[in-house]
């Protein structure tokens, strides 16, 4: 009698989201199993995958090896994840009170489409029902069913040599008719049903049988492709036109299936940023802070006379009036010594922090109509003053020194130069740069 594969035995006829050369590995290491390994008892309950949480209060989740809907002695040999476990991995990370985000670490080339798409739908619950950050990294591989559990989110990381993609489905079946023969062996399946048998592996393959086969892998094809659309904000002809492929890297950020290059420390580093935004603490800075003139809303005005002024240059600046120069002298201001750790109320700082990213969020609006991209989102969360996105869009408006005119400069205050008919200190330094870049 042959020595059946248990692997093919598994996962023979199923439709599975999984890379074709992982599926090869799996049937190729069938034989090297003990069959005799199937007495034993499948496990009463899925064992709950363990997270741990880092010192700023992230939960890293594993997900790792092949993936399956429910676990037994052959996954847990082969080193697979069963869907069972992960949900309850995730839900236990996002309800730990220690916890306050969660990092999914993803290295699999995914697995059995049955119960995935349960799988998925439980995540984003979950996540939705925590009100947590959700972050994941592709490392070295989020495939296929791991893709799909990796859309769930809110950011994917991709590190410089993972893969991501291959989102499509597979269905195998191995055709043993010829191997019966020479193995003496001659089966006769007894059946009720026309379609009974349709598609055993003891006979060649029905165009019927294929049919069927084809359709149903089809519909769960489709069935995928929305749901990464969905979680990814893509459209399903987006994710469709991928056909499957893998991308590894930046490619699969420009295929729009990732978001960013990074390793998990890179993507725990960014995510503690984030929930611990840089805060501000009274003391010697805060006292000259003081002595400046209050922060204010930026806004764009167009001067029609000044293009000539400055020759092509663009000048971005706050409506904040430019400084006077008193008359006479005046006394140095008394200044209290500063408190060492007197940190403002949470009132204060959240208030403060508002402004600083609506200001920060008009500078990225202001640097697209002049051309200059910047990205707000990794501004904040890099936490980079306005002031110094302010100074690189003039460096890079200066150093472009394009032939159309732009200028954009804050009303000039009663009294100043610019009122009373001379130039500016704004567009004097406007004209400085032009001059140089042209040098």
């Amino acid at each position: 009698m042959t020595r059946l594969n248990p692997l093919l035995t598994r996962l023979g006829g199923r439709p599975l989201a999984i890379t074709p050369r992982a599926l090869d590995g799996l049937l190729a290491a069938g034989p090297m199993l003990d069959t005799r390994q199937a007495m034993l008892p499948a496990r009463d309950a899925p064992q709950v995958a363990s997270h741990s949480v880092t010192g700023p209060g992230i939960a890293v989740v594993p997900i790792l090896g092949p993936l399956v809907t429910r676990g037994d002695w052959l996954t847990g040999f082969l080193g697979a994840s069963d869907y069972g476990e992960i949900a309850f991995a995730v839900e236990a990370a996002l309800a730990d009170p220690a916890a306050r985000a969660v990092l999914l670490e993803l290295d699999s080339p995914g697995g059995e489409v049955g119960g995935l798409f349960d799988l998925v739908d439980r995540l984003v619950s979950l996540r939705e029902a925590a009100q947590k950050p959700l972050w994941a990294v592709a490392s070295e591989s989020a495939l296929s069913a791991a893709f799909a559990i990796a859309s769930v989110a809110d950011r994917l990381y991709v590190t410089r040599t993972a893969e991501v993609g291959s989102i499509g489905v597979v269905a195998i079946h191995v055709d043993e008719s010829i191997a019966d023969v020479m193995a003496g062996l001659k089966w006769t399946l007894v059946h009720a049903g026309d379609r009974k048998i349709e598609g055993n592996a003891h006979e060649p393959l029905s165009d019927t049988a294929l049919s069927a086969i084809q359709a149903d892998v089809d519909a769960l094809h489709a069935d995928l492709v929305t749901l990464v659309a969905r979680n990814r904000n893509m459209s399903p002809g987006a994710v469709h036109a991928t056909q499957a492929a893998i991308y590894r890297g930046q490619r699969g950020i420009d295929a729009g299936l990732a978001d960013q290059v990074g390793t998990v420390g890179h993507a725990l580093a960014d995510l503690t940023r984030m929930l611990d935004p840089p805060r501000l603490i009274r003391g010697a800075s805060q006292s000259a802070r003081s002595r400046q003139p209050p922060r204010r809303k930026t806004e764009m005005t167009i001067d029609p006379n000044a293009g000539a002024a400055i020759d092509g240059d663009a000048v971005i600046e706050t409506n904040a009036p430019e400084p006077e120069t008193p008359d006479t002298p005046q006394p140095a201001p008394q200044v209290a010594a500063p408190a060492t750790t007197d940190v403002p109320t949470t009132d204060h700082t959240a208030e403060r922090l508002r402004a600083e990213y609506a200001e920060i969020a008009a500078i990225a609006a202001q640097g697209a109509r002049l051309g200059v991209a910047i990205d707000a989102a990794d501004a904040m969360a890099k936490g980079i003053a306005p002031h110094a996105l302010r100074s690189s869009i003039l460096d890079a408006l200066a150093a472009r020194a394009e032939a159309s005119s732009v200028v954009a400069v804050a009303p000039s205050p009663a009294g100043s130069p610019a009122s009373n008919g001379g130039e500016s200190p704004i567009v004097r330094r406007a004209r400085e740069r032009a001059s140089a870049n042209r040098s």
